[in-house]
This record gives structure tokens, C-alpha cells and sequence, in this order.
């Protein structure tokens, strides 16, 4: 299917060099975006964003992703083991499992961190 839209200017200028990856971007676009409305950490840009945030070491053994986010991660599993991941879900899932191994870094740290203070 072809479609023609309108965008700015500048906009056209940092698109033009990965035309060629639009759908993709496009697909991950479209999966953030469909999880704004959700608490917790909807999309993988949430929870960089919450991590840059220096949360406390609660608030980070707290993290947990939305229920749409958890959704999408089990469809895609079962995607694995049956028919495969097409390009672009691959991408977001090799984005995924780096955020995922983010967050069990902050948390096994947020665990030690805390262990400590109970030290003193």
C-alpha cells in the first residue's frame, strides 16, 4: 500500500537519510505510541527516561512495564516459536531485551544498595 502525507520540513530532512527503513520506524513509532495512555513503563523510551531520572532504589525495584507492554513482549515469544519475527519485530524485540537487561542491571543494584544501608 502507498501513502503520500504532509510532514514539515525538518522533519523531511532527518527522514530522508533512513527513507529506506520507514516501516520500521513507522512499526516501533505505532508501538509507543499505542501505549501512552498505560501506567507504568509503556514503552522502552519510558523507562530510559525513568532511569535518567535517578529514581530511588524503591522506586527502581518498583519498575514494572504496562499490562499492553507485557502483552506485546508474549506475543511476540509465541511469534518466535512458531511462524518468526518479521524485520521489524526483531528490531523492537533486540530493543526490548537491551532495556530489559538495563533494568535487571538498576534493580540488582537497587537490591545491593539497599542491603547495605540495612549494614549500617
Amino acid at each position: 500500500m502507498e501513502i503520500s502525507i504532509n510532514i514539515p520540513e525538518d522533519l523531511a530532512l532527518r527522514l530522508t537519510p533512513v527513507s529506506q527503513q520507514l516501516p520500521q520506524i513507522l512499526e516501533l513509532g505505532l508501538r509507543e505510541w499505542s501505549t501512552l495512555e498505560q501506567p507504568g513503563f509503556s514503552g522502552l523510551a519510558d523507562v530510559l527516561e525513568f532511569l535518567a531520572a535517578l529514581p530511588s532504589a524503591e522506586e527502581i525495584l518498583a519498575l514494572k512495564p504496562t499490562a499492553a507492554l507485557q502483552q506485546q513482549v508474549e506475543e511476540l515469544l509465541v511469534k518466535t516459536q512458531t511462524v518468526g519475527l518479521t524485520e521489524t519485530e526483531e528490531c523492537w524485540w533486540q530493543h526490548y531485551e537491551y532495556v530489559e537487561h538495563l533494568v535487571r542491571m538498576a534493580k540488582t543494584r537497587a537490591l545491593v544498595k539497599l542491603s547495605h544501608l540495612g549494614d549500617e
